[in-house]
Formats: structure tokens, sequence, C-alpha cells
């Protein structure tokens, strides 16, 4: 399978015609990419957008990649229906990275005075947004002390033609690479990528302990070494495939306000840990494609998160609990905040602790249902109905106060130490002395009405 975002793009093409919209007229790069991915959200439609004529820039933007989880699964070779098992397989899995000479983004090299970060489009997504904003960089670094790469997204502020602010308010391995690198007087090398295969992505967002290399899980999640290439300037190692890399530091005891930016969660957040990147250097591919990642709560933005989560909580709970059926991070909940988990029930106390593992592996999630197998957890509406017919709260629901849990940084509702209260509902019904009977229609019938039906043009 080719990690090259090019090849990807043309062979999704050409399985899904129609699912690559190419905008050939001139758009604006302030408001008006987001005012229409959202406008394809409200239709329900998750193509990758190419915008090839972007005001006053030569270079076109490709984004909506992750936007749809057929493309995720089409980029990791597997079916939709697949996605989230097969996540939760390969996430087991390690491949230590190839590196190779002579990577494409080496065709163009600029530094020094030749550096002008306006040159590229990086858009404004909404009139909160502080200004124009990096969103689809992958952040590269390099532990300080054991060396294990990391990789992950991050909102960058565009400053001034050598400088970005970035927030590192995951406070998860980038922030503490940072800290222990500020706490030793040095600033952290990283390079900042753009334009990477999907798998690459999803696998930044995998969950796993500080000293495993992130290359090595997606790689997992590739079933095949991640093809890296080394940096020009930095001790990192970068995908080989990528479109643009820049490379800098992220400064040591040097903070600047950074902020608001329309975050996922649909409110603006001014909380941030106003970091510094300084840039020492771009490399870029012949006629790059610069990659975006729609602001505020967009289908790509939250999507992505909530895909790779799923297959991390899935392991989590199958190698404890191995009755577990189903897991879904609703996009009601962001994407992020809340987990539905459906189970075939063999003893009491089951579903509490699938609560407790779920709440436990992600410190971000607030809110786990857990269902009976009957319950399809991609239908909130019957996450609802169980909970509403099968949940009395004095003796179903777990509630865990908000000095003992940490939330979200970005969780408005969180409070001003980013803690967050946490509850988990148990929606399965009683082993025994439940008096209701669901209902059934048998198989052979459903489907015959589904063909009629689609027969009709309905």
């Amino acid at each position: 399978m080719s990690q090259d975002l090019r090849k990807f793009i043309s062979a999704y093409e050409t399985a899904f015609p129609g699912e690559v919209l190419r905008i050939n007229h001139e758009i604006d790069k302030r408001y008006e990419p987001t005012a229409l991915i959202k406008e394809l959200d409200k239709k329900n439609r998750q193509p990758i957008v190419i915008f090839n004529h972007i005001k006053d820039s030569s270079i076109p933007v490709v984004t909506n990649i992750l936007a749809s989880r057929n493309s995720i699964a089409f980029s990791l070779g597997i079916k939709e229906e697949e996605l989230v098992k097969q996540c939760a397989k390969r996430v087991k899995n390690r491949f230590t990275p190839k590196v190779l000479p002579d990577a494409p983004f080496n065709d163009n090299y600029r530094t020094n005075e030749q550096i002008n970060l306006y040159n590229f489009p990086i858009f404004t997504h909404y009139p909160v947004d502080a200004g124009p904003y990096i969103t689809g960089g992958l952040v590269v670094a390099r532990d300080p002390d054991t060396g294990a790469a990391t990789c992950g997204y991050h909102r960058m502020q565009l400053k001034d033609k050598n400088k970005l602010g970035i927030s590192l308010h995951s406070r998860k391995r980038l922030w503490d690479y940072y800290r222990r690198a500020e706490e030793a007087g040095k600033n952290l090398p990283a390079a900042v990528v753009f334009g990477v295969h999907p798998a690459i992505s999803l696998g930044a967002m995998a969950v796993l302990p500080l000293d495993q290399g992130k290359f090595d899980v997606i790689g997992g999640l590739l079933d095949a070494p991640v093809e890296l290439a080394d940096c020009k300037d930095i001790d990192v190692q970068v995908p080989y495939w990528s479109e643009i890399v820049i490379e800098g530091e992220i400064m040591a005891g040097e903070r600047e306000k950074e902020g608001p930016f329309a975050e996922f969660t649909n409110y603006a957040a001014f909380r941030s840990t106003e970091n510094v990147f300084r840039v020492k250097s771009i490399s870029y591919r012949n006629n790059p494609l610069f990659q975006s990642i729609t602001g505020g709560m967009s289908a790509e933005h939250n999507n992505i998160m909530a895909v790779q989560r799923e297959g991390d909580v899935l392991k989590s709970l199958n190698e404890g609990l191995p009755n577990i059926k189903k897991v879904n991070i609703p996009m009601s909940g962001c994407g992020f905040f809340h987990c539905y988990i459906s189970m075939k029930k063999s003893a009491e106390g089951q579903p509490v602790q699938a609560i407790i593992k779920a709440l436990s592996l992600d410190h971000n999630l607030k809110l786990v249902i857990v269902v009976d197998e009957d319950v399809d957890v991609s239908d909130e509406t019957s996450v609802l109905w169980a909970v509403a017919t099968r949940v009395q709260a004095d003796r179903d629901v777990l509630i865990i106060p908000q000095h003992q849990g940490m939330g979200c940084t970005l969780d408005p509702s969180s409070d001003e130490l980013s803690r967050s209260s946490k509850m988990g509902i148990d929606a399965t019904k009683p082993l025994s002395g439940f008096s209701g009977t669901s209902l059934y229609l048998p198989e052979e019938q459903i489907e015959k009405m589904k063909k009629l039906l689609k027969n009709i043009g309905y």
C-alpha cells in the first residue's frame, strides 16, 4: 500500500467517483472554505475537497480527508463496517519504521530570509479566531530523554513570516516532551508536516505509553512499516511522502498570547499554553498540496478523534471483558466526551467495570453508557431508549466528583484547573427480575421489505 497522499486521493476517486470534490472557483482564505465544508456537513456529505484556486496563493489546499469513515477505512484497505474492530486489532501490532533517502519534499528548500509563512494558504476559519491558523499540520518531535517519536495535531496561529503560536493544551505526549526539555533549559526541536496518508493521521490519535514511538503503532494500522525521512536541520524523522515540512523549535521559556480559536466543542477556546514555535527551514515537494482541517465542530475535526478512540477503548475493554460487542464515540459528544458500549452481560457489575476502564483510558471522557447487545450503540435513539426503559438513577448512575477527575482543557464546563466530573450509566437489564420483553421482527421479512422499498425508490 502506497503511503503517498496523492496516490491515496487518486485511488479513492477511482473507487468512489464523486467523493473527491475539486473546487476551481476562486476562494477567499477567510471563512469561505469553512462555510463550504459546513454546508456539506449539513447535507451529510463528506467528500475529500480540493480547493485549486485560493485567493493570493498558488498552492492548492486539500481538506476533509478524514471526514468520512469510508475514506479512513479505504486508507487501511478494509471495509467501513470493519473499521473499529480492525483498529482495535491492529493497534496492538508494532512495526519499526523504515528510514529512506531522497524524500520528495527535499525538492525545494527555504531557510533564513527565504522563509515566509505568509506564502502558504493558511485559513482563518471563523471571525472569532485570533488570525489565520494551521490546523492540518502534524507536529512531530522526539522524547528528549528516550528519543521516542510522537506526532499529533496542535493548533498553530500564524504570527510572523517565521513564527507560529502553538498550544499544547492536550497535556499529553508533546506537552510532556516540551516540559522536560524546558526544565533542562533547552528548546524542543519539532517539525510540522502537511499532506500525510490518512492512516498516519489516524494513528497520531492513538493512546499509548510515553516511552513508545507513535510511528511504530501507526505501522500496525498500516500493516507495514511507516516510511520516514530525516529532516535537514533538526534531529527528527518525518513521513517520507509529506507534501510540506516546516522545521523549527518550540522555544523554552518563551510565551506569547495565542487564541482564541474555534475548537471541536463548537465554542471559541481562549485557554492556551501560549507556546512559541520558531521556524528554521521549510522543504516541500514540487507542486505541493497544503493540508487543512476545518475548525469548529466539523465532521473531519471530530471524526478523526472518535474513530481512533473507539478502537483504543474496544482494545482496552477486550483485554479484561471479552463479552464487549461494540463501542461508539458519538458526534453529539463532540467525538470526544461521550462513549457508548454494548456488551453481553454475564455477571452483575460488569457494566461498571467497563465504565471505570473506559474512563481510566482517556481523561477526556465525561460520560460512558453501557447497554445490552440488543441495543445498537451507533443509533443514539436506541441508546437513549435503553436509558429511558432500563435505568433507575439511584441504582444505575455512577458519578465521580469534579475535584477527582481530570478533564479536557478545551471543555468550557471544566474548572480553572481543567478538572471535570465523570458519569457512568449502566443501562443494561438485570440478569433476573426484569419485566420488559423486547420486540423484534424476523430478519427475513425485514430484508424483504428493505428490497421492496429500494425497488420503488425509497
